[in-house]
């Protein structure tokens, strides 16, 4: 077999993606440069037939590919669609229809916590659109600029990562066909995914933690000496030095859109999604990865045109403004379409190169099986927090986690879910994360301030994820989730009941 021929050599490619994502927080450098190294090793070590080989044989096939192909048209529609949306002032609009029926601090948070699931189509627009419209409310309400950024960040990339159809579930998707093709599995892609889903246990729990910590009214930890300095008057550290946000609002936007403009748009996205797939039998059968995409890709087309009509008829930005909003939309998505792509090549260097085989050969009967998955979501979680990067996570370990997990007869999606997991918890906790940042921004908060309030919270979120991989790896069970968000529940009782500790900021 081929990796008893490359044998360590085989696991270069992944390390030297791995060090770099570390060192220069630059995921497409990584990727690139991985990739790369294993073209040397199969070419020889010959420089120019091996970049000539990486680009002809690795990077234009994954270009050329029917299906790359149709991916990477759909996040170019899925591209203008989100810039149309962020640049409407819809969302904005929405949000004040609804503030004058926010009078309580629990009613501010949760609107915070709903407003930024209804933004799930931009896990960077949550923190800037959502944030600025309440920390007003917030200070009114004396409630910490620590919680706004706390419920940004966990609406943010949790949310995101927990819908399928859009940018990010179709790249995760992406990453999921590869491997599944080179496997031989006949599964959609989509259905992958779905059901992988209950296995996103830290991305469920990140969610789920804002609403059970509001309503049962137990924060814990920084949290609680923030909310307490709050509600004393004092809205930041003395030695606090808040983000603020980067751009000026766009008044005229703000000024002349309507709530309309981001809920029909979505609702001519949800019909149009549904009318498509219904008559081939969704949800009751299964929908090919490429129906799904071409409904996909018509439904986000119509949307963006219903939007497009209702900026003009409102007068929110004129008709060259609005086209040229969605093309810009169109172009953000370049980088995006980079990074998957080279994760596709390098999913194909490292098949070449047998690398989860040797990984397996290295695993089998010297690591219980049990704790592969808990094994992938530690690795995972370490290069997500020091890289701050999710998805230069999910493009180095799903090519690893799923092969490993087919040949050692453990439940792919079980392992899906612990890559996904890791991607988000290490995201979470990371400072330099770009989600984290910008929550912070979005609130107008500390960024550490916002860093310290998160860590005990992800911690905790993080520490279940470990034991629901595990006791889910035994049980083979979906319904797993369940019991995790039970004792997310219980530990969030337990953990207030703790004494504070004064941190440095306080002192």
């Amino acid at each position: 077999m081929e990796f008893e021929a490359y044998g360590m050599l085989s696991l270069l490619p992944v390390i030297i993606a791995i060090l770099l994502a570390f060192i220069t927080k630059n995921v497409i450098i990584s990727l690139f440069l991985g990739a790369l190294a294993g073209v040397f090793i199969i070419n020889g070590l010959n420089p120019i037939d091996s970049i000539t080989t990486f680009i002809g044989d690795y990077v234009f096939v994954q270009l050329t590919d029917s299906y790359n192909a149709a991916v990477i048209a759909l996040l170019i529609f899925i591209g203008g669609f989100v810039s149309l949306m962020e640049k409407s002032g819809g969302a904005v609009a929405f949000a004040k229809s609804v503030s004058k029926y926010i009078t309580t601090r629990t009613k501010a948070t949760l609107a915070t916590w709903f407003g930024g699931i209804i933004i799930f189509f931009s896990d960077i627009g949550t923190p800037l659109i959502v944030g600025p419209i309440f920390e007003s409310t917030y200070d009114k309400l004396k409630v910490s600029r620590e919680k706004l950024a706390w419920i940004l960040d966990s609406t943010a990339t949790p949310v995101a990562v927990l819908i399928p159809f859009i940018g990010w579930g179709i790249y995760i998707m992406g990453l999921i066909n590869e491997e599944f093709a080179r496997l031989g599995l006949t599964e959609s892609d989509f259905s992958a995914y779905m059901n992988a889903w209950p296995y996103f246990i830290y991305p469920i729990l990140a969610v789920l933690i804002v609403p059970a910590v509001v309503l049962l009214k137990r924060d814990f930890g920084p949290m609680r000496t923030a909310e307490k300095r709050t509600t004393e008057g004092e809205r930041y550290w003395p030695n606090a030095a808040p983000l603020r946000q980067p751009a000026a609002p766009d008044l005229q936007a703000e000024n002349n859109s309507r709530p309309i403009l981001i809920w029909l748009p979505l609702a001519v996205l949800f019909v149009t999604l549904f009318g498509l797939l219904v008559p081939e039998g969704f949800p009751f059968e299964a929908v090919s990865g490429s129906t799904f995409r071409v409904a996909l890709s018509t439904a986000y087309l119509f949307a963006s045109i219903t939007l497009i009509i209702l900026m003009i008829s409102f007068k929110v930005h004129t008709f060259k403004a609005s086209f040229e909003i969605y093309t810009t939309g169109m172009q953000r998505m370049i980088n995006v379409i980079v990074i998957i792509v080279l994760a596709w090549a390098i999913g194909m260097v490292l098949e070449e190169m047998g690398t989860a085989n040797y990984i397996v050969q290295i695993i089998d009967g010297n690591i219980p099986l049990v704790v592969i998955p808990m094994l992938i979501f530690i690795v995972g979680s370490v290069m997500a927090f020091a890289s701050g990067t999710s998805w230069g996570t999910f493009a180095i370990m799903l090519p690893i986690a799923i092969p490993i997990a087919a040949q050692l007869d453990i439940s792919i999606y079980i392992c899906i879910g612990a890559v996904i997991s890791a991607g988000i918890f290490g995201d979470h906790c990371s400072p330099i994360s770009d989600s984290t940042i910008l929550s912070s921004t979005g609130a107008g908060s500390d960024h550490i301030d916002h860093v310290k309030t998160q860590l005990p919270m992800a911690l905790l979120n993080g520490t279940i994820t470990v034991i629901a991989l595990f006791v889910g790896t035994l049980t083979d069970s979906p319904l797993i989730v369940v019991g995790a968000i039970a004792l997310m529940v219980i530990s969030v009782f337990i953990m207030s009941r703790l004494p504070d500790r004064k941190t440095a900021s306080e002192q």
